[in-house]
């Protein structure tokens, strides 16, 4: 997947340089960020439902959704692929940081 991802970021940003026509990438940039954002927020409840739908194929196909939408969101933001990494691989060397939650009823 990763290979994938840094295909898909070097696209990203190769569309918000140089436009192409009908390019689904370029319109966004067109519409800026709360447009972008509302894609965010639009595909990441797409992965809820599909995901509580147990519906495993559809639930894959909404997260590519969402990959996709917050590396537009990355590339408009100048967040670099690096950066996230680096926030990954500090956060996989904790352990022991369970914190503790509130005991909430899940039926209401």
């Amino acid at each position: 997947m990763d290979e994938a991802m840094k295909a898909l970021y070097k696209t990203v940003l190769s569309r918000r340089e140089t436009k192409a026509e009908g390019s689904y990438t370029c319109y966004l940039f067109e519409k800026g960020l709360d447009k972008i954002l509302k894609k965010c927020a639009e595909e990441c409840g797409e992965v809820l439902i599909a995901a509580k739908n147990g519906n495993p194929e559809e639930t894959v196909l909404e997260i590519a959704d969402l990959l996709y939408h917050l590396t537009v969101l990355m590339v408009n933001e100048g967040i670099s692929q690096e950066a996230v990494a680096a926030e990954l691989e500090k956060r996989s060397e904790k352990t022991g940081n369970l914190k503790t939650f509130h005991q909430v009823d899940k039926n209401t």
